[in-house]
């Protein structure tokens, strides 16, 4: 699984894969077959897999650990730059199709309703994880504040968590909210679970990116 893990297609592989749902809403959109709301499934779904390839991100090293396939770590980087792409596609459909693209009245929504702040403040923190997602990065910022900053990543799926709550609240559907949030609570349960277990008399805890 290592070498197929580490081969030159995977990555490319990964990324058509990663673009397919784009192409399915943007394919719905063109002939219309996203049903009676549109503009509803649009937001949805890029919201749904802004959700899931956080998920996605998080759970590498826990199986990286837990199966012994490093080289999965190569394909963190790619997942979490997709929950970027996705969250802005989400942002996108909402200052478009909801907002008209109208700027003063985004500026004046976003703090009126909830589930707009969190998802917006998510969306915030998010980029500048995805800027900083690249070798130069790293090296200009230094290892160990890089892995600070993308420490992040456990307030933003809290946040879009939130953000879904919030949303599915409405119609009183909380069915999916329950499945990713026992998700979260195992992938972040899992690292906590591991820091603590870390912490040893003259040893320094372990860090909960590892």
């Amino acid at each position: 699984m290592n070498k197929l893990l580490a081969h030159r297609a995977t990555k490319p592989l990964l990324f058509v894969l990663a673009l397919l749902p784009f192409a399915s809403l943007l394919y719905g959109a063109v002939a219309d077959t996203l049903g009676a709301n549109p503009a509803e499934a649009l937001m949805r779904g890029s919201g749904d897999w802004v959700l899931r390839f956080l998920c996605l991100t998080l759970v590498v090293t826990p199986l990286r650990q837990w199966t012994g396939w490093s080289a999965l770590a190569r394909l963190r980087r790619m997942l979490g730059l997709f929950a970027f792409f996705y969250a802005v596609l989400h942002f996108l459909c909402y200052a478009w199709l909801d907002m008209g693209f109208d700027l003063a009245a985004i500026v004046q929504d976003i703090p009126k309703r909830p589930f707009v702040l969190v998802g917006s403040l998510a969306l915030l923190a998010m980029t500048p994880l995805a800027a900083t997602s690249f070798n130069r990065a790293i090296k200009a910022i230094g290892a160990a504040r890089w892995q600070l900053l993308h420490r992040l990543v456990y307030a933003i799926v809290l946040l879009g968590l939130l953000h879904f709550f919030w949303m599915r609240s409405a119609k009183n559907n909380f069915g999916e909210v329950a499945v990713y949030a026992a998700i979260v609570a195992v992938l972040l349960g899992w690292r906590l679970w591991r820091r603590l277990r870390g912490r040893r008399p003259g040893k320094p805890a372990a860090g909960l990116t590892g």
